[in-house]
């Protein structure tokens, strides 16, 4: 939350992360000079990632793309055909439909 509250009131899920983010400023800067702030590179994305979840995103989408790939990629055995499909459930097709479930 932008307030720095969580939605129960308490601190925010990256409250820490922004801690660490502060602490690595104080640590590596002054009022003078601020080029200790590539140090802090690191830190910074990780509680951007917190907030925004962009790699965890990316990494959830490709692993759906690949599952997706291999899904299309093998031939189910024993498949059932749609006329098969159409007819579980109905009057009349318990044949259809124990040959479909297997049982």
């Amino acid at each position: 939350m932008a307030s720095g509250y969580g939605l129960q009131g308490g601190p925010s899920r990256c409250f820490p992360f922004w801690q660490e983010v502060l602490a690595c400023y104080v640590v590596n800067t002054s009022a003078e000079d601020d080029s200790g702030k590539k140090k802090c590179a690191p830190v910074l994305e990780d509680y951007y990632e917190c907030l925004h979840h962009k790699k965890e995103a990316a990494r959830v989408r490709a692993l759906q793309a690949a599952y997706r790939k291999a899904e299309g990629s093998s031939a189910r055995e024993n498949a059932p055909s749609a006329g098969q499909i159409r007819n579980l459930g109905l009057l009349d097709k318990e044949e259809d439909t124990k040959q479909v479930l297997g049982g």
